[in-house]
């Protein structure tokens, strides 16, 4: 068998910590290294386990998740984040991709699919819940069809578009032309 993929859980919740532990750990090839309780024990735990993913809540005390996940990436981190959160309103959607994330899923999503998204990240691709998907894309069509004419009202969501790396970009475009999921990260 393969090296397990390694797992860093972020929750304050030591309940959902657990429960994520527990489900993860029946899975052959994941391993949780660890769990932290904020986005401040999160940069610590990253530095000293080195996960091959980050599983991170939005909110929690000292530091968010959004803010965690901005500074691993501007730290070159290795680890890939996916945003397991309760959260679904488009500000901390585009802000969590914005810093890096390379997948967002809701704490109502099933363990088999959780499983899959970390394999499919720590494989280099990216993956959204497909609410996720489509909730973002009509924010992702509007910019698409009239690149450069952006209305104010819409600015800050370009700003922070703008702030994506390349290939964040590239699969937010695949999944703005209605590629699935699975397509948009296929061929990383």
């Amino acid at each position: 068998m393969s090296q397990k993929i390694r797992v860093l859980i972020v929750d304050d919740q030591p309940l959902i910590r657990t429960g994520i532990q527990t489900l993860l750990l029946r899975k052959g090839d994941i391993d949780v290294v660890g769990q932290a309780a904020s986005g401040l024990e999160a940069l610590e735990r990253v530095a000293t386990l080195d996960p091959d993913v980050v599983l991170m809540d939005i909110l929690m005390p000292t530091m968010d998740g959004v803010e965690a996940t901005r500074q691993l990436t501007q730290r070159g981190a290795r680890a890939a984040v996916i945003i397991l959160t309760t959260v679904r309103d488009d500000e901390h959607i585009l802000d969590g991709l914005a810093a890096g994330a390379r997948g967002y899923l809701l704490k109502d999503v099933d363990h088999k699919v959780l499983a899959e998204a970390i394999r499919v990240v720590a494989s280099g691709g990216a993956l959204l819940q497909p609410e996720i998907t489509a909730q973002i894309l009509p924010h992702l069509r509007s910019l698409a069809a009239a690149p450069g004419t952006v209305s104010s009202g819409r600015r800050d969501i370009a700003e922070r578009l703008a702030l994506l790396t390349e290939r964040e970009a590239a699969i937010l475009n695949l999944l703005a032309q209605g590629k699935t999921n699975q397509r948009s990260a296929i061929g990383w």
